[in-house]
C-alpha cells in the first residue's frame, strides 16, 4: 500500500518520538510505500518556528515534503487556518492508496476531500490530538475556531473517512461532542511505544548501565520523569517532593528542557543529591532511561511518555485527569489528584510496599507492553 501521512494541521518536528514520526516508520517496516506531508511548523529548541518549504528524507529514508502557506492572507492568518500551497499537487503526484490525517484541523483538507471525490477507492483515515485541556482555552478559540472553522474541516473530510481516532479517550468525546462525527466513526486509537528502539530482553543490561552512568546504586529506589518542563507538567512538584522526603537510597532521574518560565526554578532544584538532571536527549535513549527507573511519576498534563512508560513494562504515578485513565489497566499505575503532599504520599506507599511495586510491574508488563506496542497500533489503524 501507499500510505501518506499529512501533518498539515500543526507542526511536524523531525526524528522526534511522536505519533506522527513512528506510525509513517511502523507502516515503513510493514512493507508500505510511505511518504510524509508536512506544514514548516517545528520547534526550533523550546520556540515554535518555522521553517522553508522543502522536500527531503528522514533518517529512516521516508519522503518528506513541507508545503507552504498561502501568500494571499496575511502570515498570521494563514497559519491560524492552516491554509496551504500545493496541497492537492502533492496528493496527485504520490498516488496514495491510504492517506492518514494527523488531526483535520486545516482549511486546506477540502483539497484532500476533493482528491477522494474522484478516487472512490482511496481509504482515508483522520487521527485527532486535540481537546479542551490543550486547545480551546479561550472564547474565540473554542466557539470560533473549534465550533465553526475547524467543526467545518472534520465535516468537509467526514464523508471519505473510514475512522476518526482520538489518541486518548477525552479526545474521542472531543469528536463526538464538539465536531459532531458519527459515532460508528469513531474509536480509541492510543499513543505507543516504540519497541524497535529499545531491547526489552536486555532490561537488566540497560538498567544497570544507566545507573551506573548516573552513578546510581542497583538498590536504590529510582523515579523517572521528563519531556517538556512547563508549569503544567508540574515536574518541579515532583522534585521538590523528592527532595523534602530526604531519603539517601531515592533518586529521581530527571531528562527534558525547562521553558524559560522554569529555567532558574529549575535549575535551582536540582542541586540536589536525589536528583539526576540529564537535560535533554534524543528520543530513542528515552527508553534507556525508562528503562534504568522502578516507577515513572507524571504528575501533571498529558504527554507521549505516559504511553511509553506504561509500553515498556513500568509501574506508574499519573496526574487524575478525566478521560485520560486509558492508561490504567487495573492495577499497574496509581493517580494523584492535586498537591505536593499527596505526591509525597504516593512516592512514599511505592518505596514502602514491595509487594504492591511487584504486583504493579507484573501487570505491567503482562499488559502494557502488548497493549501500546506501536507496531501493533499502526496494522490497527488501517485496518478498518
Amino acid at each position: 500500500m501507499r500510505i501518506l501521512h499529512c501533518c498539515l494541521a500543526q507542526f511536524y518536528i523531525d526524528n522526534y518520538s511522536y505519533q506522527e514520526n513512528i506510525l509513517p516508520r511502523m507502516h515503513q517496516l510493514q512493507g508500505h510505500d510511505v511518504a510524509i506531508l508536512a506544514s514548516t511548523e517545528t520547534y526550533i529548541g523550546t520556540e515554535l518556528g518555522y521553517l522553508e518549504p522543502s522536500s527531503y528524507k528522514t533518517k529512516d529514508g521516508i519522503p518528506v515534503t513541507r508545503i507552504p502557506y498561502v501568500t494571499w492572507l496575511p502570515h498570521f492568518l494563514a497559519k491560524k487556518l492552516r491554509i496551504y500551497n500545493r496541497v492537492g499537487k502533492v496528493v496527485k503526484s504520490f498516488t496514495p492508496d491510504i492517506i492518514f490525517i494527523h488531526d483535520c484541523q486545516f482549511i486546506s483538507i477540502k483539497e484532500i476531500a476533493g482528491y477522494a471525490r474522484k478516487h472512490p477507492n482511496i481509504r482515508i483515515y483522520v487521527d485527532g490530538h486535540t481537546d479542551f485541556i490543550n486547545s480551546g482555552k479561550n472564547w474565540l478559540s473554542k466557539n470560533i475556531l473549534h465550533k465553526l472553522v475547524y467543526k467545518w474541516c472534520a465535516k468537509k473530510i467526514e464523508p471519505y473517512t473510514r475512522k476518526f481516532y482520538g489518541v486518548l479517550p477525552v479526545r474521542v468525546d472531543f469528536y463526538k461532542d464538539v465536531y459532531g462525527i458519527a459515532d460508528e466513526k469513531i474509536e480509541l486509537l492510543p499513543l505507543g511505544a516504540d519497541l524497535t528502539a529499545v531491547d526489552l530482553s536486555k532490561r537488566g543490561e540497560i538498567r544497570n548501565a544507566i545507573r551506573n552512568e548516573l552513578n546510581i546504586e542497583y538498590t536504590d529506589f529510582v523515579i523517572v520523569t521528563g519531556g517538556k518542563i512547563d508549569r503544567r507538567k508540574n515536574i518541579h512538584l515532583l522534585m521538590k517532593a523528592v527532595n523534602d522526603l530526604h531519603l539517601n537510597d531515592m533518586k529521581l532521574i530527571v531528562f527534558g528542557t525547562a521553558t524559560k518560565d522554569m529555567k532558574d526554578e529549575i535549575e535551582e532544584l536540582i542541586s540536589s543529591p536525589y536528583i539526576k538532571y540529564i537535560g535533554w536527549i534524543e528520543s530513542q535513549k528515552t527508553y534507556d532511561y525508562l528503562l534504568a527507573a522502578d516507577v515513572a511519576i507524571f504528575p501533571g498534563t498529558h504527554s507521549v511518555l505516559w504511553e511509553q512508560a506504561v509500553g515498556v513494562g513500568l509501574p506508574c504515578v499519573f496526574k487524575r485527569w478525566e478521560g485520560i485513565q486509558h492508561v490504567d489497566l487495573d492495577g499497574n499505575c496509581l493517580f494523584i489528584d492535586d498537591g505536593l503532599s499527596e505526591l509525597k504520599e504516593k512516592i512514599m506507599l511505592l518505596y514502602e510496599n514491595t509487594d504492591l511495586m511487584s504486583n504493579m510491574k507484573k501487570i505491567s508488563l503482562d499488559r502494557g507492553v502488548k497493549d501500546f506496542s506501536y507496531f501493533e497500533i499502526a496494522k490497527k489503524a488501517i485496518e478498518s
